[in-house]
């Protein structure tokens, strides 16, 4: 049921992370036009979304088109391909690219959407799927005031700490950067467990003392509770993340920088998908570190 200030909003990629980013849009009262490559939940249809057939048709029945997929060909594919969103836009709309993609993509998407009269915004999120579902994710956010501040009632619904960083890419490229804090934590945490473990002391009692002194943080406390307990069924896989350390190591080469423990963090979790494990959780990069030291962290089962 949507309220007289609801916004006319379109969804596309209804994922692990889109579903509930739609869904609290929803929920905060707009009018939801939904499109994804796989089936359409039923939830969408079951709570008042319409269900279109592919992303022309947002556009067309949307005044801001949201998109949410993994990688940046599928966000070309979505705004330019055959029934792409671009053939449904008339001048005046608003596109929010809300994936993780190539910052500098985004600017040559950004520059062709302008062209048709409309605006552009690059968002991407850090929360995982458990942000996604409280609406508690963090947004970082590239393109002018004036359609952040009109994409505002959308953000405030899927999202609590929302930072306009700067022009058109520049939302990417802080995602980027988060990604490359969340990986370096998490080998971090990993070595950490992995060294105490193997040392003989109880790794979860080790975590538990970490999480009252210096060393605490939220990687210790969810994903080192993950390496812990074993539970490594995806919130962000191993392959999505890879794909943002990538962006990072390309984008380190072309501005001259070095990133070594980037570099490091990207080589493990290649190891992990080279044993199969792309489609885990990034908590198990310490998979990793443990079949290098013929280790585990918590010996019950490896998932």
């Amino acid at each position: 049921m949507t309220n007289k200030d609801g916004l006319k909003v379109g969804f596309i990629g209804l994922g692990i992370m889109g579903a509930p980013m739609a869904l609290n849009l929803l929920k905060a009262g707009h009018a939801l036009f939904v499109a994804s490559r796989g089936k359409v939940p039923e939830v969408f249809a079951q709570e008042g979304a319409t269900i279109c057939t592919n992303a022309t048709e947002v556009a067309r029945r949307a005044d801001i088109v949201v998109i949410m997929v993994p990688d940046t060909p599928h966000v070309d594919d979505v705004l330019f391909g055959e029934n792409g969103v671009a053939k449904g836009l008339a001048p005046g709309k608003l596109v929010i690219d809300m994936s993780s993609i190539s910052p500098m993509a985004t600017k040559s998407f950004a520059q062709k959407i302008h062209a048709l009269g409309c605006d552009y915004l690059d968002a991407p999120v850090s929360g995982g799927e458990v942000g996604a579902k409280a609406a508690s994710l963090t947004i970082m956010v590239g393109g002018p005031q004036a359609a952040f501040d009109r994409a505002q009632p959308l953000f405030t619904a899927m999202g609590k700490n929302i930072t306009l960083v700067g022009g058109h890419g520049d939302g990417q490229t802080t995602k980027v950067a988060n990604q490359i804090i969340v990986a370096l934590n998490i080998e971090a945490v990993a070595e950490a467990l992995l060294f105490a473990s193997k040392a003989g002391a109880d790794p979860a009692k080790v975590r538990e003392a970490l999480m009252g002194g210096f060393a605490a943080s939220r990687i210790l406390e969810v994903h080192g509770e993950r390496m812990v307990r074993r539970a490594f069924a995806p919130g962000f896989r191993i392959e999505l993340h890879q794909k943002d350390l990538n962006l990072a190591l390309q984008g380190a080469r072309d501005l001259g920088v070095a990133l070594p423990h980037t570099a490091s963090a990207a080589q493990l979790m290649q190891s992990c998908a080279a044993q199969g494990m792309a489609g885990l959780d990034h908590s198990a990069l310490c998979r990793a570190l443990e079949l290098m030291a013929g280790h585990v962290i918590a010996a019950d089962s490896v998932a």
